[in-house]
């Protein structure tokens, strides 16, 4: 480049310089549009959110951002206002996954001057969506745009709320600041203004000065807000922009260059002043802007103005407006004026057309814009100020027509938006209470407004409701409503010329006192939390002692000194205080007003009270509590809190409100639940405020009405369940057991009522001590009872009416009347006020006759010990023994529980329990509620005083400690140890129920204010407050103590930590030990009561049974230590018990301790041993020899060694070796025979379990371990009492494998065993005479037969003493093998075990057995005819094992009975794996073929298996008693297999050269047999030549064509494939083939005349069945198959004319004469003669 051309560039770049100074100096104010560009924000969140990186960087560029925009249209394109949500649903993006996102802009197009309205823009924004030309026309202009978005943080520091002032916290004001933008919602946000804010927005949208005369172009307008109508009025109240100073003047919009009708898009914020007036005006100049400088031009000439004046007859004035424009200043005092109005001598533009379009829109919560709203609020402001005339809209209302209007805009109210109304609820509701409170004197008449306003507070209470549906919490309460009453509401101060402590009224002095964070956020959800004031607070129980400490208390002690709670700046605080403690003699209170209004208010207005009832308890009840603490009057006695009348309208409004909760039940369930609900909450409330006395009243009342209505209805459960609700939530109060009066003992009613036992004493026969009046009435829900301990009274009350099984229709209450009294025992059990022992038994005798209740409910109680054991729980007495005991737990309860009264007739309902006499079906509870119930009665148990029980257990019959002690055995199981294996099982299932309630209840506490205010203000315990009432897994559960509750927390993911699991596990096993422990104690003090009074020993017996019971669950060492302790204290105390009487139990505990000597803990073993030793020496004390111990023992073991699965025999055998210590150091006995006998049974112990060492070798192996089981059972040929243990234990394994008719056989054989013995010691005629009479049912039975030589005397000591070598165990054992075989579908041998049982039963004249029976056996019978032809038993497999890996198997051969439709390739895969385990898989090897096996040919270090598919075979002969499926699958001992082979070693040939080998098994036992597989014994062989291959195969076509023609109904599918396949053209060659090979010619051989000939026989059959066939076919088929027909009809000619000469091809010799031709008659000869010859 030249010097000089660089010269000249230097030289234009300062003359540009210099220009652009100039025109910033001139112009610099005035802005111009300049370029646009769009980004679409859900895109970029989106992607934003979808890259994993702390920051995202977002290019957009003019090809890219084409693409960018998504191609769905917005649904609706909204006005004006960009900030304006014009998202629509399908554009909703996640914001959750939003992270920090830098975006670059590089494309802007240039702002065209005629194109710059929104419509315009909308045009372009939807080019943008479709790729399109138009965009190509529009100017790009290059710049560089970088934006950062992030997701704002909850509470960002620095932060300036919209109107520019600083939230707290704000510690440097240097930083740069946070602004917080106000929103525009799309949709109404319903949130009441609880901050000060009072804005005003300006939009200037467009001017026509097309029409205007004279030099326009350049065009700006200036707006101001103006006081006054001077130029110097404007008031600096516009916010600057972020460069400029924060308020200012003026405001101009932007310049479009040379258009005279400019398009503007500016927002102009004002901050409007607390008070206008009518001078209040925006102000609106527009000017031209001059861009050259010309001489005498200045820069800014007016061209045009025009205004808005503020208010217009008192109300803001906002909307769209269209305003003329005047060319000249306005005159005076236009501000007052509107534009519109012609005012004389002015100019306009365009003959005053409308030619300006602004938009004015006001934030306030000042201003309501709403005129109902305003008309009202003025209206009482007027009252307030005494300023008549009121001017309203273009009304003047005069003092003597105040009255109507106000009542009339009370009325109108209704009409009115819900937004303003929800935004200005505070001050309304406000307004409202004080017309109720203090009537307005208007021309010096009081005016009741009570009515109007009490309507108007119902309607808007209701609106509210039903217009906000998702705005309540759990219980149906209106957060905006809960929160006025909860933080808002206060008692109006009544003294009229002092201004309301509320927020004020309209107009000059506004008194606005707000109580919140001035973010603006939903304040609802910021709130603090004072509380309001709680009546139960310890900080006012004193009189206040200055006006200050009111102040706070009221407002919240804790809350006043933190900073969101500030006062706002426009609280006047001295006239604040002022007003709240003003103590002047008040005319009326709100709560009497209240109630007054609500009981005498009907119609509509009483229906919207009823529906929002909880709003106006909780107001009485706020209302109530400050009335007293304002009036000193919490110190009063409670009876002189409140005068008479207000009790009268209280007892009024809740009987009226019972009688509609009676009445109107079944109508409208919904709103009587919440009714319901509301009630309980209110008359809790009155329990902490008003006579306690008087409450129960109105308790009483309630129950009354309920109880009358409960008589009349044949479904009383949906009552029930709200009289449930109601008394639940009465219960929760904080002081509910001072309530009951714990402390005060019971005094004698004056007639004294019977005790339960002494009633039930004729049972018993044999109570001796007096009866102690008192402590029946302790455990009775007896009169004196219910009057003293009155809500403990109803709570048990409830449960023993809904328990009761002759309860209609209560069925679905269980579970919610049972949680009832478990929370409560929940609540009590973790209040640390009564964590006294003494105070927590006084608590207990709240709830004694909870234990007779449960008692009562034993047969309905859910059977946990079914899982444990098969024999179910041991019920000492029959349920028929419940019934038939007239002396019931629940005494008086019925009859006065149904009614509800609290004084019952004193006679007692004897019949009460008996109304069906018969066997009562019980409906039992679920597992759930069972626990619950448990879990309360241990919790009763373990808290009672011990000495009150013992006197109690003293006085009960035999029966009921029977019962009692049932219930202990059931709570045993209940809460047994699972381990953390189930837990595992369980994580992914656990409690899904209880995680929802967290999840709700998480929800509740960190979402909506509502559950925030029922922790404050329910803190007394009542958190459970749902109106369905099922508390289980709802919020209570969250207080109650961990190691008492089934309730557990779950964590937010589904799987738990192993952690997590670990503690699950060790709460439960704290709770198995603190369960059984407590079942302990009970045991104890029944032992203690017995031994007092030395009659009832039969109790003994069910002691025993309950700790056996314990022993067998798993328990801790804890646990166990004790148990032991006790039962050794037992045995010692009542040895002849065990040994005499209980000779069942004395097996069980041996079985029992042998368990737990082989424990892995050394001090249990230690324990047990002891144990074990001390009842051999006990019995050996009785009569020189432990026989039956040693029986006992024996047995024992072999059971736990058959069934145990995790039994450690090296820690048993240290057990033993102790025992044999403890014998040989014992020097009492040493010189008896004691020691030797021990040592004798401890070497006899030792055999058994080598024995099981090898059983536990084949653990795995089932077929092996079951052989391992029938040789030990074999071994005890001689011991009937082992052997049938081990029957038993194989009886067990089969179950266990589903192996049911295996399990069945096993009984059948402990039957006949047990038989065979029962016949040798008494010889009854209807019992069976030993094996035989079983041999119908099984023919394998015989071998039970007893006799051999060393066949043992049954009536030796210790010998078939076991429980089953009873009549009752013989049929136990055959009612087992019938339910077994039922299991297995063998109904046939069902019928036979009942033949035997049927005599036994007949000679007892059992006659419900019996009808039980033939039940059963008809339902036996019906299932044989039902399941005709689908029944399938067993398949079976012949297996061979060769190599000597096998040990003892090695060349023996099994035949396998395996499940129905077992395929060879499963049996072989299961095999081959299972021994490809065992020894290697390269090792095993299955023969594939069936053909004999060489030993010679086989590798000697290999493992063979061969497989082969057996059928049953039977004989001809057999045939005909073998019929029906059963018969063919029943008692089979001979199996066969086909091989087919060739002479020349083929296993297939031509057809007369195949030959078959027919292979018969005979088995050493009959199937089915006490095991699944059994030795082949026997083996024989046939061959079979070709001619009788072929005969076979002939035989069996013609039989399924016989088969398939005469099925009934008829299968056409069937017939014709069988068709197809013996005269099909394919197949032609088949049968014909057959006949052609072996018919064409005779044979050569005579000996193969026969077979000749019987296969023509059978081609002659088979022809005639073809034909059957076809005809039959015909008869079946549509027409579309008459060709098809027709075809199979060619064929079988064909083949019946091929067939034709073969078939009568016959062999003469066949046919000689069959009588030697002697005689000499012709006939004769002739005849003979002519046999040859044809």
């Amino acid at each position: 480049m030249l010097p000089s051309s660089v010269l000249q560039n230097k030289e234009k770049l300062e003359k540009l310089k210099s220009q652009a100074d100039q025109f910033c100096q001139r112009l610099g104010k005035y802005r111009m549009p300049f370029a646009w560009t769009a980004i679409h924000l859900m895109n970029i969140v989106s992607s934003a959110g979808s890259l994993e990186r702390d920051s995202t960087e977002v290019e957009i560029s003019t090809g890219e951002r084409k693409g960018s925009w998504s191609e769905r249209r917005n649904s609706s394109i909204v006005g004006r206002r960009s900030l304006e949500r014009t998202t629509s649903g399908d554009d909703a993006c996640n914001l959750t996954s939003f992270r920090p996102a830098t975006l670059t802009v590089t494309n802007f197009f240039k702002q065209e001057g005629d194109r710059l309205s929104d419509e315009d823009l909308y045009k372009f924004l939807a080019d943008m969506r479709r790729p399109s030309s138009v965009l190509r026309r529009l100017r790009p202009i290059t710049a560089q745009l970088k934006i950062d978005i992030s997701p704002a943080p909850e509470n960002p520091h620095y932060c300036l709320t919209p109107e520019l002032l600083q939230v707290k916290l704000y510690p440097d004001s240097r930083v740069r600041p946070t602004r917080e933008i106000l929103e525009f919602p799309a949709r109404d946000v319903y949130v009441p203004n609880t901050t000060y804010r009072n804005l005003l927005y300006v939009y200037p949208q467009s001017l026509n000065f097309a029409n205007r005369q004279g030099s326009a172009r350049n065009i700006t307008v200036k707006v101001q807000f103006m006081y006054g109508e001077d130029s110097s009025n404007a008031m600096p109240v516009i916010f600057g922009k972020s460069s400029c100073s924060e308020f200012s003047k003026e405001a101009y919009t932007a310049v479009v260059y040379h258009n005279r009708s400019p398009d503007f898009h500016e927002e102009i914020k004002v901050k409007l002043p607390a008070t206008l007036t009518d001078h209040h005006h925006l102000l609106f100049t527009f000017y031209h802007v001059s861009c050259q400088q010309k001489q005498n031009t200045p820069l800014e000439t007016p061209v045009g103005y025009t205004w808005i004046p503020m208010l217009q007859n008192g109300r803001l004035k906002t909307g769209q407006f269209c305003l003329p424009v005047s060319l000249e200043k306005p005159p005076q005092a236009y501000s007052v004026l509107s534009p519109e109005v012609p005012l004389p001598g002015m100019k306009w533009v365009d003959n005053h057309k409308g030619v300006f379009n602004v938009e004015v829109v006001a934030v306030s919560s000042i201003h309501t814009q709403d005129p109902y709203l305003d008309k009202f609020f003025a209206l009482v402001n007027a009252l307030d100020e005494h300023m008549f005339p009121v001017r309203i809209g273009d009304m003047r209302i005069m003092e003597n027509n105040l009255e109507n209007e106000l009542k009339s805009s009370i009325s109108a109210l209704n009409s009115s938006q819900l937004e303003p109304v929800v935004r200005f609820l505070h001050l309304l509701l406000d307004k409202l209470i004080l017309l109720v409170v203090r009537p307005p004197v208007i021309a010096g008449q009081i005016v009741n407004l009570g009515q109007a306003s009490f309507e108007a507070m119902a309607s808007i209470i209701n609106r509210l409701h039903k217009n906000l549906e998702g705005n309540h919490d759990q219980h149906g309460r209106n957060s905006l409503l809960a929160s006025y009453i909860y933080y808002v509401f206060r008692l109006p101060n009544t003294y009229p010329n002092s201004p309301s402590p509320g927020p004020g009224g309209l107009g000059g002095s506004v008194h606005y006192a707000t109580m919140a964070r001035s973010a603006v956020r939903p304040a609802s959800l910021n709130l603090n939390r004072s509380r309001s004031l709680s009546n139960s607070n310890p900080d006012i129980s004193g009189t206040p002692t200055s006006p200050d400490d009111e102040v706070r208390s009221i407002i919240g002690s804790k809350a006043m000194d933190r900073s969101c709670n500030r006062m706002s700046s426009h609280t006047e605080t001295s006239s604040f205080l002022q007003t709240l403690t003003g103590r002047l003699p008040t005319k009326k209170l709100f709560h009497e007003e209240l109630a007054l209004q609500w009981v005498v208010c009907s119609g509509s207005v009483r229906e919207a009270a009823l529906q929002q009832a909880w709003f106006f308890f909780e107001l009485m009840v706020k209302s109530m509590v400050h009335h007293l603490y304002f009036n000193d009057k919490l110190d009063a006695p409670r009876k002189n809190r409140f005068p008479e009348r207000f009790m009268d309208d209280i007892a009024a409004l809740v009987s009226t409100i019972a009688s509609d909760i009676v009445s109107r039940f079944q109508k409208d369930i919904e709103m009587v639940e919440r009714l319901n609900t509301s009630l309980a909450f209110f008359l809790n409330d009155l329990l902490s405020v008003m006579d306690r006395g008087f409450v129960f009243s109105l308790i009483k009342s309630f129950y009354k009405q309920v109880s009358s209505k409960l008589y009349s209805l044949p479904n009383p459960s949906v009552l029930v369940s709200l009289r449930l609700d109601f008394l639940r939530i009465i219960c929760s109060h904080e002081h509910y057991v001072t309530l009951n009066l714990p402390c005060s003992l019971l005094t004698p009613p004056a007639s004294p009522s019977p005790s339960v036992s002494s009633a039930t004493s004729q049972s018993s026969g044999f109570s001796t001590n007096v009866q102690d009046q008192k402590i029946a009435n302790m455990f009775e829900l007896s009169v004196p009872f219910r009057q003293q301990h009155y809500l403990a009274g109803l709570v048990l009350t409830e449960l023993a009416v809904i328990l009761d099984p002759d309860a209609e229709g209560l069925f679905g209450l269980h579970k919610k009347v049972i949680n009832m009294v478990h929370n409560l025992l929940s609540s009590h059990d973790s209040d640390p006020r009564y964590s006294d022992p003494q105070i927590k038994a006084r608590v207990a005798m709240l709830y004694l006759p909870l234990i007779g209740i449960i008692m009562e409910t034993v047969p309905q109680l859910y059977d946990f010990t079914e899982t444990h054991n098969q024999r179910g729980r041991p019920i000492c007495v029959a349920t028929d023994d419940y019934e038939s005991e007239s002396g019931s737990m629940i005494s008086q309860t019925v009859a006065m529980a149904i009614a509800g009264t609290s004084v019952p007739q004193l006679t007692r309902p004897g019949s009460f329990l008996l109304t069906s006499t018969g066997g009562r079906q019980h409906t039992t509870f679920s597992a759930e509620s069972s626990r619950s119930l448990l879990i309360c009665l241990l919790w009763v148990l373990k808290n009672a005083d011990e000495t009150v029980l013992q006197k109690w257990f003293t006085d009960l019959s035999v029966l009921q400690l029977n019962r009692l002690l049932d219930l202990l055995y059931l709570c045993v199981s209940c809460f047994e140890y699972k381990g953390k294996k189930v837990f595992e099982r369980m994580n992914s299932l656990t409690f899904k129920k209880s995680k929802d309630m967290r999840a709700k209840l998480e929800e509740a506490i960190l979402g909506s204010i509502g559950a925030r205010q029922e922790m404050v203000r329910r803190s007394r315990g009542q958190l459970e407050r749902s109106p369905s009432g099922s508390a289980f897994g709802s919020q209570e559960n969250l207080r109650w103590r961990k190691d008492m509750t089934h309730w557990r927390q779950n964590t937010e993911k589904l799987d738990k930590s192993r952690a997590e699991i670990e503690h699950e596990a060790l709460i439960d096993g704290n709770l198995a030990t603190e369960a059984n422990l407590i079942i302990l104690d009970t045991l104890e003090i029944v032992v203690q009561t017995v031994s007092v009074t030395e009659s009832k020993e039969s109790i003994l017996g069910g002691v025993l049974k309950v700790l056996l019971h314990s022993m067998a669950c798993n328990q801790s060492a804890v646990y166990l230590q004790h148990c032991f302790a006790t039962q050794r204290a037992l045995v010692s105390k009542f040895p002849e018990l065990l040994f005499e009487e209980e000779t069942e139990q004395c097996a069980d505990l041996c079985l029992r301790l042998l368990r737990h000597c082989s424990s892995s803990i050394s001090t249990i073993r230690s324990h047990a041993s002891a144990s074990l030793y001390l009842l051999m020496r006990q019995n050996f004390e009785i009569g020189n020899n432990f026989a039956r111990v040693k029986m006992q023992v024996t047995m024992s073991l072999s059971s736990l060694v058959g069934t145990s699965q995790n039994f450690n025999e090296e820690f048993l055998r240290r057990s033993l070796k102790t025992i044999l210590t403890y014998a040989e150091e014992d020097l009492e006995l040493r010189e008896t025979t004691f020691p030797d006998q021990v040592q004798d049974l401890v070497f006899n112990l030792h055999m058994i379990l080598s024995d099981t060492v090898k059983m536990k070798e084949h653990q795995e192996d089932p077929e092996m371990l079951i052989d391992l089981m029938y040789r030990i059972a074999k071994g005890y040929q001689t011991s009937p009492d082992l052997r049938l243990t081990w029957l038993q234990n194989m009886a067990g394994k089969h179950s266990e494998r589903s192996n049911h008719a295996e399990a069945a056989q096993c009984l059948v054989h402990s039957a006949a065993l047990v038989a065979e013995y029962l016949s040798m010691l008494e010889d009854r005629k209807y019992l069976p005479v030993g094996c035989v009479t079983f041999q119908n049912i099984s023919s394998n039975v015989l071998e039970e037969s007893a006799v051999s030589d060393d066949v043992v005397s049954p009536d030796e000591e210790g010998i078939c003493s076991g429980k089953y070598f009873t009549e009752s165990g013989l049929v136990g054992l055959l009612e087992q093998a019938a339910a077994s075989f039922s299991m297995a579908g063998m109904y046939e041998a069902v019928n036979e075990v009942y033949k035997v049982l049927i005599p036994i039963h007949e000679a007892n004249r059992d006659a419900k057995k019996l009808s039980t029976i033939h039940g059963k056996l008809q339902e036996a019978f019906s299932k044989i005819v039902h399941q005709d032809g689908k029944r399938m038993f067993g398949t079976y497999f012949r297996v061979g094992f060769y190599g000597t890996k096998f040990g003892d198997l090695d060349e023996q051969e099994f035949v396998y009975k395996e499940p129905a439709i077992t395929k060879l390739a499963e049996i072989s895969h299961r095999l081959e794996g299972f021994y490809g385990e065992r020894f290697g898989e390269d090792v095993v090897e299955v023969i594939k073929d069936s053909n004999l096996v060489d030993k010679c040919k086989l590798d000697p270090n290999k493992a063979y298996i061969q497989i082969t598919y057996v059928e049953p075979y039977f004989d001809t002969y057999e045939m005909k008693d073998r019929i029906t499926y059963f018969d063919k699958n029943y008692n089979l001992r001979r199996f066969m297999y086909c091989t087919p082979f060739t002479l020349d070693g083929r296993a297939h040939g031509e057809l007369h050269e195949q030959f078959k080998r027919k292979t018969i098994l005979t088995t050493s036992h009959a199937f089915p047999y006490i095991k699944t597989r059994v030795n082949v014994t026997h083996k024989e062989e046939i061959i079979l030549t070709p001619i009788e291959v072929a005969i076979e195969d002939m035989q069996k076509k013609t039989q399924e064509l016989a088969f398939a023609t005469h099925q009934d109904p008829a299968d056409p599918k069937m017939l014709q494939m069988v068709l197809q396949g013996s005269v099909g053209t394919t197949v032609n060659q088949g049968p014909l083939e057959v006949a052609q090979v072996f018919l064409s010619e005779i044979p050569s051989d005579p000996k193969l005349f026969r077979h000749h000939n019987k296969l023509r026989l059978c081609f002659k059959d088979f022809t005639k069945r073809c034909e059957d066939a076809l005809r039959k076919n015909k008869s079946l088929i549509g027409p579309d198959q008459k060709e098809y027909q027709r075809e199979l009809e060619r064929n079988y000619h064909r083949l019946k004319e091929a067939l034709q000469p073969l078939i009568n091809r016959k062999i003469p010799q066949l046919y000689k004469a069959v009588l030697p031709v002697t005689c000499h008659r012709d006939s004769f000869s002739r005849m003979s003669l002519r046999k040859m010859d044809l």
